[in-house]
This record gives C-alpha cells, structure tokens and sequence, in this order.
C-alpha cells in the first residue's frame, strides 16, 4: 500500500511500482530507471513513472499540505459540543487499573445532584454557539449507581433542547453489574450509544474487574450485557475492554467477545507508568503490533464467512472520513469536550479530573477559563512537532492529550507507547479494506 498524507488517499500497488517509489520523484525517471535496471525492464519503469505523474496531476500523490488553509479551520469557532457528566464518582466493582482511583478520582465518594446536572445541561448550550448537535455522556465511577439523576436531567435537556433549537444525544458507559430490565428499557429508549465493558475472556476479566469483595465480574455481566446488545439490534454499543501486559494476547479477548455473538467491540490497551506489573512497554510492542496484524487477517477471514463483528480501531473511513477539525483536533478535550464533576467543577477531559491544575471553570458559575480553553484548542498536529513528520497525523489527530501530559508533562508531546500502537492499529485498518476491495 502506498498512502498519500495530505489527500488520504490510499493506493494498492505491485512490487514494481512500489519499488519505484523508493527513488522517484526524488530522483529523475532516467536515475531511477538506472537504479532499478536488471531487475525490471526500462520501458516497463517509464509506464509506471507515466503512471505516478498522472496520480501526481490529480493531487493523488505527493500532494501537499491543504488544512491549514482550510476554511473550515482558518474560521474555525471554537465552542463546547460535549460533556462527560461524572453523574457518580464512586463505583460498584474495583479494576487494578483503574485510572479513576476506583471511581472516587483520588477524592470523596461523591453523587452528582440533579441541579449541577442541570447546570451542566444550561452551561452547553449556552457555549455551544451555532453547532446544533450536541453531546453529553453519562460517566462515573458507575451512573447506574445514580440512575434516578441521570432520568431527571435526561428529562431537563428534552425539554431546554427544544427552546435552543438543538439537539442532543444522550450516551453511557457502564459496567454493566446494576443493569435490570428497567433499566435497559430506559437505556436503550433514551441513550443514542451504550459503552459496556467487559475485558474479554473469564478468567482475564475476572483477574481485573472484580468486586468490592473480591469476586470477578463475568458472570454476573455477562447475560445482561448480552441482552443490551440484542436489545439494540446489535447497533450503537460496543462491548469495551482493555488489555494489560497479563494478556498481550489480547486477539483472543477480541475474538472471544465476537465468538460469544457480540458485533461491536472495542478493546484498548491501558495506559499505565512503568511501575504498575500490568503496564504495557516498549518491549511489548512486537507481539502488540503481532496480534493487531492476526486481528485484521481474522476480521478478515470470518467476514468472508458471513461472521463478521465490528472492532472499533479498525474502522476508518476512506471515502470521506472525518471533517478538517476532527482530524487535526481529535476529541476536541479542553476545547470543544470537557468533563464536569459531581461537583460541578470543569475539567479538559475525564481523564485530567482530579489534578487541580486543570480546572477549566464551573458550570455553576457558568465560567470557563478560556486562556486554557484556547491552549488546548491550539494542540492541533502543526503545533506538535513529532506530529508534523508522522503518516498517521490526520488518522490520530494527535493522541491524547492526558497521556501526552500523564507521560511527558507536555499536552503537546505525544506518548510514545500509544503512537506506535495507533499506527499499527491504522495500517491494520487500511489493509482491510485494501484486501476487501481487491477481492470484490
């Protein structure tokens, strides 16, 4: 495959004209044809260079840096467009790698109340400018733990929507323990997408999420997160799991999940310091990169056989694929996404929650600090150096900015670990669909 950076576009090629593109245009078509003579005939080499002049005239090829002045981005209007409502800081399972501490956030155990919920509702759409749909997931800790709030302020955006002129999709990440057939119901009434998770097999599950007396999870998840995804007609949830350096053979949670009939799965790898006996390192990354590549050739092989499932980070569409911001701002945390405690207090994303340092503002104030605001909506790929030389730039948008800081204390350098990870994950995902296509 031979990618073009700045079009996105994808090209499937033989061995000639790949390794033609190892010399020209660098090097004129005569050099190259002298370079690569007796291993191909000359006339053979000048077709193909035909060939590539041609893909470089239509801007299929070598072609150069187009977002900058986009006009999207130039006039870009940076406003909030989602919250992650932490409706419940404290949770019903323990996870050993649990980011959240927990779910307390290295704090008090504490319930968002139905008035910050409402402010928070109030607070997005009054910094949400012209952009009409809007997004709010319910997040903990665990929010069937305050099931009742999460009603109450579902109810309340209904209602202050419609006076806006916006709309908004209600989301949830749950571990699926409280689920009931109540619950479900109003879930799956109420919420455009379900997080579930689940690590995968039994005993890998089980050995990380566990409960506060000590006994695994599986079980008791298993038929209730099951029943949602059919509730839903297998479409918007994913079954979300992460893998530690206990299962690096994590092809197999993924492939587990799918077996045991789930269609969209997502399962990441944790991002945790060197300390912690479950944290992924450098020299993990080979069998990592190993297992996404038998991941693809599975994904593969069972959609041929009519088996196919959905993994999350090999889904990249090649047609259109995400607008100009998406791709050099990515989640948009700090500036257009920011997470709100049960206290009502501001922060760039869930994962900065906790480390005073970031708070943003409050939407009970309704104040938000828009000298971090700005610096975070300025973290594009053209500020980030190692971004700037990087293939995947407009795949990843950059990384994650709480790792970049978590790692190297600078929300503008990326984590190492999770670049190489997210560039296998794309070249996984772009020859799927190279395969595909070539096979229709």
């Amino acid at each position: 495959m031979v990618l073009d950076v700045n079009s996105g576009a994808v090209h499937t090629v033989d061995q000639l004209v790949y390794d033609v593109l190892d010399f020209y245009p660098e090097k004129d078509k005569h050099q190259t044809a002298s370079l690569l003579q007796g291993k191909y005939k000359s006339e053979e080499i000048m077709e193909v260079i035909g060939e590539i002049d041609q893909l470089i005239g239509q801007g299929l090829l070598y072609s150069k840096e187009k977002y900058l002045e986009h006009e999207a981005f130039k006039n870009k209007e940076t406003v909030v467009k989602a919250l992650c409502l932490h409706i419940a800081h404290d949770c019903n399972i323990r996870c050993r790698y649990c980011f959240a501490s927990q779910g307390d956030f290295k704090g008090e155990r504490t319930m968002m109340s139905a008035d910050v919920g409402k402010k928070a509702i109030d607070f997005l759409l009054n910094k949400s400018g012209n952009r009409r749909n809007l997004e709010v997931d319910f997040f903990g800790g665990e929010p069937l733990m305050n099931f009742d709030v999460v009603k109450e302020i579902v109810a309340y955006g209904r209602e202050k929507e419609k006076e806006y002129g916006k709309n908004i999709r209600f989301t949830m990440t749950t571990n699926g323990v409280a689920l009931n057939d109540d619950n479900m119901k109003y879930i799956n009434e109420n919420m455009h997408n379900v997080v579930l998770s689940i690590d995968g097999r039994k005993e890998i599950n089980d050995y990380m999420r566990y409960t506060v007396n000590g006994e695994g999870t599986y079980d008791v998840i298993l038929p209730k997160l099951f029943k949602m995804a059919e509730l839903r007609n297998h479409e918007n949830y994913y079954v979300r799991g992460t893998f530690t350096k206990h299962n690096l053979d994590f092809a197999e949670d993924v492939l587990h999940l799918a077996d045991l009939g789930f269609k969209q799965i997502s399962v990441e790898p944790v991002v945790a310091t060197d300390e912690h006996d479950y944290a992924i390192k450098e020299e993990d990354l080979q069998i990592v990169a190993r297992q996404y590549e038998y991941l693809a050739e599975q994904c593969i092989s069972r959609k041929k056989e009519g088996k196919e499932f959905n993994f999350f980070h090999f889904m990249i569409d090649l047609n259109q694929g995400p607008c100009v911001i998406k791709r050099l701002l990515g989640c948009g945390a700090g500036a257009e996404y920011l997470a709100v405690t049960p206290e009502g207090e501001l922060y760039p994303c869930h994962q900065f929650v906790g480390n005073d340092k970031f708070k943003l503002g409050s939407v009970i104030e309704g104040s938000l600090d828009m000298s971090m605001h700005n610096e975070f909506a300025n973290a594009h790929v053209y500020n980030k150096e190692s971004c700037n030389e990087c293939w995947a730039k407009f795949y990843c948008s950059g990384g994650c900015h709480a790792n970049a800081y978590n790692f190297n204390n600078n929300i503008y350098e990326p984590y190492k670990i999770g670049c190489e990870m997210e560039k296998k994950r794309i070249e996984c995902a772009l020859m799927i669909q190279a395969k595909l296509m070539e096979e229709e």
